[in-house]
């Protein structure tokens, strides 16, 4: 806008506290890079309804470009660029959309939608265009995400556009009947599309997914974390490791992980490294079906786990294209334990293997 605010002290260049139907727009805010407190947003509104951010460039912020805490609002149609930590921030918000933004070159994350506890959110982050978010804080995860959704339920990550995030394109953390769906994501550090820890309910759909460690991860049974439909996915070109900061022993180079009370549904994956389809890690396993797959040029088609107290699978009339070692193999955590199961899996009572193309 031709109306150019510009930070030269304070923890944010504009704030506002219990203030409802507030709009802005035509703007543009610039931080100078300014260092600003933690938490903090170069635009920060507290406990308002109506808020309302339009065709406004944010620019350059210390910390975040945007901090929303108990919002109800939107923002809309606006370019974030150089924040040093998220572009976006929201924290318990009351009914928020986030649409047609542009977000580049954040230090550590794209958009956060947290939560203080586990709990109805509902946000739509909807497309929006994400590109180059780095990790600069470090850690295994909690850092260079475009998208990240923690402890909120309820909330849609749809139609995005995502390029070159450190770690994952999409992560849920504790983040109940999360939908991440008609999303593309290219050039990614880590997992693609991450729904993890004690979540109940996600689905992921219709996503693309060209360049990551693991392109759809569904996990963490241990912690709680159950129930979803993996579906309709096109998965291609990873790689087999992962940055640096995560474990060194964690899997990499897989397409589509699973473990519990999942649907893994007409996927079609590409040049897997390590595995196309990987179903269950140790004992955790449980009631998963995957059907209707292509699977092409992966070292393992689909590998199960099959170590004693691993739960039951149903892997039935997939295509297998150039699996390398095997097109179904038994796993030990990351160790092939059995010989080829595409046509010999009636060993393992939990296992029901039936209809499989091997070429």
């Amino acid at each position: 806008g031709a109306t150019r605010l510009v930070l030269a002290r304070g923890p944010s260049l504009m704030s506002a506290n219990h203030a409802d139907d507030v709009t802005l727009t035509g703007l543009t805010f610039d931080g100078a890079g300014l260092p600003l407190p933690e938490r903090r947003g170069l635009i920060h509104f507290t406990d308002g309804r109506g808020v309302r951010i339009v065709d406004c460039d944010i620019l350059a912020s210390g910390r975040h470009g945007v901090m929303l805490e108990g919002i109800e609002g939107e923002i809309v149609g606006s370019t974030i660029v150089g924040a040093e930590d998220a572009a976006i921030f929201s924290l318990d918000a009351r009914g928020l959309r986030l649409a047609g933004n542009i977000i580049r070159a954040a230090g550590n994350n794209g958009i956060l939608v947290w939560r203080s506890a586990p709990g109805d959110d509902g946000t739509l982050v909807v497309d929006n265009r994400i590109e180059d978010i780095a990790a600069r804080r470090g850690g295994s995860g909690q850092n260079g995400n475009a998208i990240n959704v923690f402890r909120a339920g309820n909330v849609m990550v749809r139609g995005n556009r995502i390029r070159g995030a450190a770690f994952s394109g999409v992560r849920g953390n504790a983040a109940a009947n999360l939908q991440i769906v008609g999303n593309t994501c290219t050039d990614l550090g880590e997992v693609a599309l991450y729904a993890e820890y004690a979540f109940e309910g996600a689905v992921i759909a219709n996503n693309i997914i060209d360049g990551a460690a693991l392109g759809v991860v569904v996990t963490n049974f241990r912690e709680g974390g159950r129930l979803a439909v993996v579906q309709g996915n096109v998965i291609r070109n990873l790689v087999p490791h992962r940055p640096a900061g995560t474990d060194p022993h964690d899997a990499a180079g897989v397409g589509i992980g699973v473990e519990a009370d999942t649907a893994v549904t007409g996927n079609v994956i590409e040049n897997a490294p390590s595995a196309g389809i990987a179903l269950g890690w140790g004992e955790y396993l449980r009631d998963v079906t995957v059907t209707g797959n292509v699977v092409r040029s992966a070292d393992v088609g689909i590998a199960v786990s099959v170590v004693p107290g691993a739960g039951s699978a149903v892997i039935a009339d997939n295509l297998i294209s150039g699996a390398r070692r095997g097109a179904i193999l038994g796993m030990d955590r990351r160790t092939p334990v059995t010989g080829e199961l595409a046509n010999d899996g009636a060993r393992f009572a939990q296992l029901a293997i039936s209809g499989n193309r091997v070429r």
